[in-house]
C-alpha cells in the first residue's frame, strides 16, 4: 500500500534494433534527470527472462519479475514469461522503488494445466500479446519520509519518473499512466504535495491499529517515519471528524 505510479509501454512490430533504438532514447533522458541511479541497458532471452532462474540478490530479479506478462483467463490469470527482455532499471532515489523500463516480446500462445479436470487437461490460450511491450511500477509513497528529505525529496522522485513519462510519450511509445495522486492529469504541484502527505496519515493510521492488533510482526516503512506519531494523531482526528 503507498501511492504508486503505474504504466506502460508500447511499440508495434518485431524489429529488436528498433526497440532497442527507442529504450537508448528514454535512457537518455533518465540521465539528464535527478536520479540516484541509472542502470545500463541489459538483455535477457529465453529461460533467462524467468525471474526464478536468478539468484535472489541479483540485481536485474525485481527488473525481470516485472517483465512478466499477465493474462486474463475467465475469473483467472496467468503469468506470461517473456521470450525477450531488453530494459534499463532506475532509482530515484532513497525510499522510492526502482522504475523499470523496457520492452518484452512475448509468446503468442501458452499452455495451461487444468486442474479442475483429472486427468489433468492441458489447454492453449492465445495471450494477444503482440508487438515490443512492458507493464510495471513505481511506488513513490515513502521517498516523503523526513529522514530521506522528506516532501522535496518525494517531489524530486515522483517528478523524475512523470517526466520520463512524458519522454516516452513524446517518443510515441507510452500506453498508458495511472498515477495514483492525480498528478499526471491535473499537473498540479501543491495538489501533489499535500496528496502525498494525506496518504502518509492514511497509511500511519492503518499501520498503528494493525502493529496494536498484531504487534512487532508488522513491517511498514512508514513506522520509520520519525513523525509517525504525528501522522497517526492526524489520521484519527480524521477518522474521529468522519465519524468512523
Amino acid at each position: 500500500m503507498g501511492l504508486t505510479i503505474h504504466y506502460g509501454l508500447q511499440t508495434p512490430g518485431r524489429s529488436r534494433r528498433h526497440a532497442h533504438s527507442l529504450l537508448s532514447q528514454l535512457r537518455e533522458r533518465a540521465l539528464d534527470l535527478p536520479l540516484t541511479e541509472v542502470g545500463e541497458i541489459v538483455e535477457f532471452v529465453g529461460s533467462e527472462t524467468d525471474s526464478h532462474n536468478h539468484p535472489r540478490d541479483d540485481e536485474n530479479r525485481w527488473l525481470l519479475t516485472q517483465a512478466r506478462g499477465l493474462l486474463e483467463d475467465g475469473d483467472s490469470y496467468h503469468a506470461v514469461l517473456p521470450k525477450h527482455v531488453i530494459a534499463f532499471s532506475t532509482w530515484p532515489g532513497e525510499g522510492c522503488e526502482q522504475a523499470n523500463f523496457g520492452f518484452c516480446l512475448f509468446p503468442g500462445q501458452i499452455d495451461i494445466i487444468d486442474y479442475d479436470q483429472f486427468p489433468y487437461a492441458t489447454r492453449r490460450l492465445r495471450t494477444g500479446m503482440a508487438g515490443w511491450r512492458w507493464a510495471s511500477f513505481c511506488k513513490t509513497q515513502f521517498a516523503s519520509d523526513p529522514a530521506c528529505g522528506g516532501i522535496e525529496h518525494f517531489l524530486r522522485c515522483h517528478l523524475s519518473v512523470i517526466t520520463l513519462l512524458d519522454h516516452a510519450k513524446n517518443l510515441g511509445v507510452l500506453a498508458e499512466v495511472r498515477d495514483e495522486s492525480g498528478y499526471w492529469q491535473q499537473r498540479d504541484l501543491k495538489a501533489l504535495a499535500t496528496e502525498v502527505g494525506e496518504w502518509n496519515s492514511l497509511i500511519a493510521g492503518w499501520a498503528g491499529r494493525f502493529k496494536d492488533a498484531f504487534g512487532d510482526q508488522l513491517q511498514s516503512p512508514i513506522l520509520k517515519f520519525p513523525d509517525f506519531e504525528h501522522l497517526e494523531a492526524d489520521d484519527m482526528k480524521r477518522r474521529q471528524a468522519d465519524g468512523a
